[in-house]
């Protein structure tokens, strides 16, 4: 045998190794077990009627409580809501979708289907079953009542013989004997069928002849006949040839549907996907076209991008690419290496559809962190704007093979699904409630009565508003001694120094400073891990920031010591190939440094490391002794409440639900030791644990096919958690105008991010972003900058926002919780507004100012 066919052999069976393996991992099943739930299935009975209403002629009332009444067409799956305060209609299904004169094929399928699963072939390529094509067309649904609500049952696709039911090959002897059993339509079929092979004394079967009504006819002439399981076994011995059937496409999926308040709540439990180990489900989506807006509608749709977004209905931006994003932003075990993602993160698991008079705010209730929100507009698929969450049941990495120089890539599955199930509530909104401004009131309440949003109390230094202050300490630098590269910290700023700082900053009137001070221990900004705390000498040691926690604390500065626990630098206290997460592929996952000028990751220099959330509990417990005896108030935790990782290590998996529990049992140990906890980025699992916020979404990620940005966010938190958005001087406002009418308009707090020695410190080290930080450059800009955001919402502290309007193009109204209001200008040119002029970029304000 030549290399080439050896190589080639190899590669085939390690193919065959990795797709079983895989794929009995990715199902959670033994073999079979989805077949055999799918061959048991059987049609539901007619569903019994509770009440008729005569807008529903197609369809049977089967729930209702006060305010909402549930109805199913147990035909097709469909559901509508009634509610009974406004009279408004909410349908799972477009009505009279089925002459779009858009959609076309499978396009149009979907718009009467409930539920669609996307799933893996043996090459790993996507395919896609829905609810209406594979499973109402053959009559497969299966509606039960439950005690608030609704059960239903898909099975998809039919349980029908394939080719691979027939024997590859069968014995003269064999052949003859099953044709002397078949009539002659049956011998004619079981000739076509099979070749005669008189080398091997046997009949091969012919493969090119067996399509569409021929193969037919051959299956019905071996069941005819009598083959059975018992003959084949036989043939394979007698003739030395194996034969593997390959399991039906065969996948069950259940939706439930309660009633619950104002709102219907619907479930896909995870635990009744069912599939074949083949063919793994990679993600569901369900209700893709609830109160989906047609084309004479009026209406807009909200996405969580960064601070929120609109998208209007029938805008006619169909050259754009549709809405797409993740939940929580990027799973960095599963991003490419050269990924270098700009984009503003999502982070509420909401979305919404509002239309004139009536709206539903959807709220993901589980799943949210392995879900993404997706969106599109009429014109381009179909004649609807529409917005749906779908979710990830099995993640695909790559693997790949290399023989004799060719390489081969390989899909290689997540061991097993999804811990979570997958469940949406859909809250019905109306009248002046109908609104993105009503959609945000009554999320911030539902995360207020379900404790996932903190009430706070109010503390000193009520009067002014914070001013929000990183400091950096130092940074591991390359050095040269007698030409030897080595590894040593660069001081930007040491404890004194700190204290120097924040002196100048009290005699220029700027109060209620909190201090994020990051690069204090285990050497520098990019520290090891926090298996213990030892603060850098360079800096200070332990003395100077016990010094400095004092000397804070009696000067009214929350200081907050800055700790990563989801990253790691390499360094002789962390083992990648222990201690980091797995990718799919096996490999430890490597995060990159970012290259401003190219936009992408730079593989030319040292990565650091997503740490398996496994870890992240001893390491909260070794930080809470370490710094317990520095007297801190705070802590900063820079990637808990913005990242969420999972670990692919072979049978040790923790995917991203679980990643997402993990950090949040972190943050309330914080919490519980009476830490108050500053976080970044803010992802919505993180807020019940935060007192603050820094780097909080101050805008959208301008997304061609979306029409505005709106402070959704910021009309969720305000009042329950202090904010602030990204650095003044590290962020894309080269007009200090723009960032204070910004802050007026989103309710935000003043950042800064400085150094004390001169910027050309951080020239050529790893840390290009940190461009323009030495303090004495901004100082004066800042306290000016202060002054005139804290004039006006001191008036506001802890206020939340309860309104929100464009006025006209580039002037919006902000109405805090007192009545106050702010009306900013962004324009370069004077407006007049209500007849009063506002300058170009300038504001007014009026209402309630005590």
């Amino acid at each position: 045998m030549n290399k080439a066919r050896m190589a080639l052999l190899t590669a085939c069976c390690l193919v065959g190794i990795l797709l079983a393996g895989c794929s009995e991992s990715a199902s959670g099943k033994q073999p079979g077990e989805a077949d055999q739930a799918a061959k048991t299935f059987t049609q539901g009975k007619a569903l019994s009627q509770s009440f008729t209403d005569p807008r529903f002629a197609d369809m049977k009332g089967v729930a209702e409580n006060d305010q909402l009444r549930l109805f199913a067409d147990d035909q097709t799956g469909a559901i509508a809501v009634l509610n009974k305060q406004s009279g408004d209609v909410w349908r799972s299904n477009p009505p009279g979708s089925s002459e779009d004169t858009i959609a076309a094929g499978v396009n149009k399928d979907l718009l009467s289907s409930q539920i669609k699963l996307d799933f893996y072939n043996s090459f790993g390529q996507l395919n896609s079953i829905n609810s209406y094509t594979d499973s109402v067309l053959n009559k497969q649904i299966n509606m039960e009542k439950l005690p608030n609500g609704l059960s239903v049952t898909y099975q998809f696709g039919k349980l029908e013989k394939t080719l691979e039911d027939m024997p590859k090959m069968m014995s003269k002897g064999r052949f003859e004997a099953l044709n002397k059993k078949l009539d002659k339509t049956g011998q004619r079929a079981l000739k076509i069928a099979y070749k005669e092979n008189k080398e091997k004394t046997a009949y091969e079967r012919n493969d090119s002849a067996l399509n569409g009504l021929q193969l037919d006819r051959a299956l019905k002439a071996l069941e005819a006949a009598g083959y059975s399981e018992e003959d084949l076994k036989k043939d394979m011995e007698e003739l030395h040839f194996s034969q593997e059937k390959t399991a039906p496409r065969i996948f069950e999926a259940t939706i439930t549907y309660t009633l619950d308040g104002n709102s219907l709540v619907a479930a896909v439990p995870v635990a009744d996907i069912h599939y074949p180990e083949e063919y793994p489900v990679n993600s569901v989506s369900f209700l893709n076209f609830f109160g989906a807006g047609g084309t004479e509608e009026n209406g807009a749709m909200l996405v969580p991008d960064g601070s929120g977004a609109l998208i209007n209905f029938n805008s006619g931006k169909t050259r754009y690419p549709s809405y797409q994003q993740l939940v929580y932003g990027q799973d960095n075990t599963m991003a490419r290496t050269e990924d270098a993602a700009r984009e503003e993160a999502v982070r509420l698991p909401v979305f919404g559809i509002i239309r004139e008079n009536s709206a539903f705010l959807g709220i993901i209730e589980e799943g949210e962190s392995v879900a993404t929100i997706n969106a599109d507009i009429s014109g381009r698929l179909n004649s609807y704007n529409y917005v749906y969450p779908s979710f990830n049941v099995v993640n695909k990495g790559q693997v790949t093979l290399d023989a004799n120089g060719q390489q081969r890539s390989l899909p290689k599955f997540q061991e097993n699904p999804m811990k979570s199930d997958f469940v949406v509530r859909y809250a019905f909104l109306n009248g002046e409630d109908a609104s993105y401004q009503g959609m945000a009131s009554y999320y911030k309440e539902y995360l207020i009565n379900n404790k996932a949003l903190p009430v706070r109390e109010k503390t000193a230094n009520e009067d002014n508003i914070p001013f929000y202050l990183q400091l950096d300490g130092s940074i591991s630098d390359k050095k040269h001694f007698m030409g030897i590269p080595y590894r040593a910290l660069e001081t930007l700023t040491t404890f004194s120094e700190a204290k120097a700082i924040i002196n100048q900053m009290n005699q220029l009137d700027i109060h209620n400073i909190k201090l994020k001070y990051a690069g204090w221990f285990n050497g520098g900004l990019d520290h090891k891990v926090p298996k213990s705390i030892s603060v850098d000498g360079e800096i200070g040691g332990s003395k100077g920031l016990r010094d400095l926690a004092a000397f804070a604390a009696g000067n009214g500065v929350t200081l907050y010591p800055d700790v990563a626990f989801l990253t790691a630098s390499t360094g002789a206290d962390f083992d990648e190939s222990k201690s980091a997460s797995r990718t799919l592929r096996g490999d430890p996952a490597a995060l990159y440094p970012l290259d401003l000028a190219l936009n992408r990751r730079d593989i030319n220099k040292s990565p650091s490391y997503i740490i398996s959330p496994r870890l992240v509990g001893s390491y909260v417990d070794s930080t809470l002794k370490g710094i317990s005896k520095f007297n801190a108030e705070g802590i900063s935790v820079r990637d808990l409440a913005d990242q969420l990782n999972s670990d692919y290590r072979k049978h040790n998996q923790i995917d991203r639900t679980e990643s997402e529990e993990i950090s949040r049992a972190a943050m309330a140990k914080l919490q519980g030791e009476k830490l108050q906890v500053m976080g970044n980025g803010g992802n919505a699992y993180a807020l019940p644990y935060l007192s603050d916020l820094t780097n909080a979404p101050m805008g959208n990620s301008g997304f061609k096919l979306e029409d505005e940005q709106i402070p959704f966010y910021q009309m969720v938190i305000r009042g329950n958690v202090e904010y602030t958005g990204a650095p003044y001087n590290l962020s894309n406002y080269t007009n200090d105008k723009q960032y204070i009418l910004k802050c007026l308009e989103f309710g935000s707090n003043v950042y800064f991010e400085w150094i004390y020695e001169p910027n050309y410190s951080i020239k050529d080290t790893d840390h290009n972003e940190l461009y323009a930080v030495n303090y004495k450059l901004w100082m004066d800009k800042a306290a000016g900058m202060y002054q005139e955001v804290n004039k006006v919402l001191k008036n506001v502290r802890n206020e939340p926002i309860t309104g929100h309007e464009k006025l006209q193009q580039g002037v919006y109204k902000t109405v805090y919780g007192n009545g106050m209001y702010v009306i900013v200008n962004y324009n370069r040119s004077q407006v007049t507004v209500d007849g009063k002029t506002i300058e170009a970029e300038s504001y007014m304000t009026g209402g309630d100012q005590s």
